[in-house]
């Protein structure tokens, strides 16, 4: 299965082309940049790049997947839009990964993270966090929730988990072995996105954005 995988939804911007197949995987093309803004103008030209880079054409192609949130508004209605655009285009299934999985599956293949719990946190500002724990294997432990800091660490405690992502240092552990290692993910990946959109099912519905609370942006009442 060859899949197209790309993230809009946080602090980066990437796309990749990955070949997927019992298990084990191989990037044909990949390209990840760190970035707060901009991420519609880069997606396309981006997609682009991959697909010429991998040396593959939209008939050649299995599926897409794309990050579902949670993230920024902005950034994930980009990904979620312009792969509906895509499946619409191409007539291709498309696979939707939270964001929350994608680190958490990231952080599942460093070696201090074996036989662990991984809570994946990101800062979602306003004094909360998006966390949700997961087992080595990536089963779901917890539902993706936002929460303030301390309620966030109450949540998930009771896993002594590994924490990855860009709010980690916000939780107020009180287990030191949680902190885990800076060589953890803070961002999903799109060959990790990839990886799980191949292995994952696809639904019949289009693919939905995953927002837990409402945006800071409001239209005047």
């Amino acid at each position: 299965m060859i899949v197209l995988a790309f993230d809009t939804a946080m602090a980066s911007c990437s796309a990749a082309v990955v070949r997927c197949a019992d298990g084990d995987s191989r990037i044909l093309g990949q390209i990840h940049e760190t970035r707060t803004r901009g991420h519609a103008e880069v997606l396309a030209p981006m997609i682009a790049q991959v697909m010429a880079d991998a040396g593959v054409a939209f008939a050649d192609l299995d599926r897409i997947a794309v990050t579902t949130g949670p993230g920024t508004f902005t950034g994930v209605r980009i990904g979620v839009a312009t792969a509906r655009g895509i499946a619409v285009a191409s007539g291709l299934p498309v696979a939707g990964v939270t964001t929350l999985k994608a680190v958490a599956a990231g952080a599942a293949k460093h070696r201090a993270v074996q036989g662990r719990a991984i809570a994946p946190v990101f800062d979602a500002r306003r004094g909360e966090v998006y966390v949700q724990c997961f087992s080595d294997t990536l089963d779901a432990l917890t539902r993706p929730q936002v929460l303030g800091y301390d309620e966030a660490w109450r949540a998930v405690r009771e896993y002594r988990p590994i924490l990855a992502g860009t709010g980690a240092g916000l939780l107020p552990v009180t287990d030191e072995a949680a902190a885990g290692s800076g060589a953890l993910p803070d961002q999903p990946t799109a060959a990790i996105i990839a990886e799980l959109g191949a292995a994952g099912g696809i639904s019949a519905d289009p693919v939905v954005p995953l927002y837990l609370r409402a945006p800071d942006a409001k239209l005047p009442s």
